[in-house]
């Protein structure tokens, strides 16, 4: 049987129909739960409390939304965090935007869900600088409207517990879904929803190679069961200008938690949602600009070299990608009166 050029383009066709539809989705509206932490309405607003409580680190000065700031692109635009002793951290913040929809979490991926990391940045000295579970608890314990909230929420004897306290914040953080951005119009129909720039953007991306790892509904790879991140070498291509100016080498990334030489400058490949507002980029967040991002990846991962018309393309398209942001209020703290907790 002969093949005509016009079945053979007709194949093609469907199947770079069927690559793009399994590389580019629309982010849903609802993010997947566990089936030991349901998501309630009061479980919510305590989560919520929590996430903006400075009072979670040792001394009172930061809470997770001072490195995840939710009144924004869920960073803090640094290229490290600074913790609640005034250290440094090494990494930059990813955002917690969209984060329920990782199947791991941190750069490294040493976190398999939203409960696991929320236990790190509390306990970490680097970062919030609390002791032990215990005196996380007792914190909060002494703090009746928490107790209050908290009995409401888990109901038995002793509603307030680390567990519960990391419950709640992660519940309140798989709220936080940036849904209809103009890619996801886009992609549900509305062909006037993304610029003309940002569709060649589109393409480019797919036929640079860009959707190898950026994929998926959050373009930070395929659908996979919770714990099993996605993990991409960076540099792929060593040896480019890129590496030294921007220390790209310096952190071993997945190898910190394996030690697993295969794992050496491993990473959890990011998210692109919301990319346009969470700079500075990068594990260490050495690069200021996106477009520089883009001309950095395109080297370091594909070995390719994009023109300034390329890159303004992409970029139009990575814009693409910003979602609606629910609104936020800051929620009223529970009080403690006559005293304060986070002087020794």
């Amino acid at each position: 049987m002969t093949i005509s050029s016009k079945q053979i383009t007709m194949a093609v066709t469907l199947l770079m129909s069927s690559i793009t539809a399994h590389a580019m989705q629309a982010l849903p509206g609802t993010p997947p739960v566990p089936a030991d932490n349901p998501l309630s309405a009061a479980k919510i607003e305590l989560g919520k409390q929590l996430f903006f409580d400075p009072r979670l680190s040792v001394n009172g000065t930061i809470s997770c939304n001072s490195c995840h700031n939710v009144m924004a692109g869920g960073t803090d635009n640094r290229n490290v965090s600074i913790g609640a002793k005034g250290h440094k951290g090494s990494r930059s913040a990813p955002t917690v935007w969209n984060a329920a929809f990782l199947s791991a979490q941190f750069w490294d991926g040493r976190a398999a869900t939203l409960e696991d990391q929320a236990k790190g940045p509390i306990l970490a000295n680097v970062e919030m600088g609390m002791p032990d579970k215990k005196t996380v608890v007792n914190r909060i314990k002494t703090i009746p409207g928490y107790v209050q909230s908290f009995k409401a929420v888990f109901g038995g004897k002793k509603p307030v517990t680390f567990d519960n306290i990391i419950k709640a914040i992660a519940t309140y953080e798989r709220t936080l879904i940036t849904i209809n951005s103009p890619f996801d119009r886009y992609m549900r129909g509305d062909t006037s929803a993304m610029s003309d720039a940002a569709i060649q953007g589109m393409k480019k991306v797919q036929a640079t190679g860009c959707t190898g790892c950026h994929s998926g509904v959050n373009f930070a790879g395929p659908e996979l069961p919770v714990g099993t991140g996605f993990y991409q070498k960076f540099p792929v291509y060593p040896g480019s200008k890129y590496d030294r100016k921007y220390k790209l080498t310096a952190d071993k990334g997945r190898y910190k938690v394996t030690k697993n030489k295969a794992d050496m400058n491993m990473w959890r490949v990011p998210t692109w949602r919301n990319i346009s507002l969470t700079a500075p980029y990068f594990h260490n967040g050495s690069v200021k600009d996106l477009g520089e991002a883009v001309r950095v990846m395109a080297r370091t991962q594909l070995n390719k070299t994009l023109s300034k018309q390329d890159v303004d393309d992409i970029v139009a398209f990575l814009n693409s990608l910003t979602g609606e942001f629910p609104a936020q209020t800051l929620p009223r703290l529970p009080d403690y009166k006559n005293g304060t907790l986070v002087l020794p």
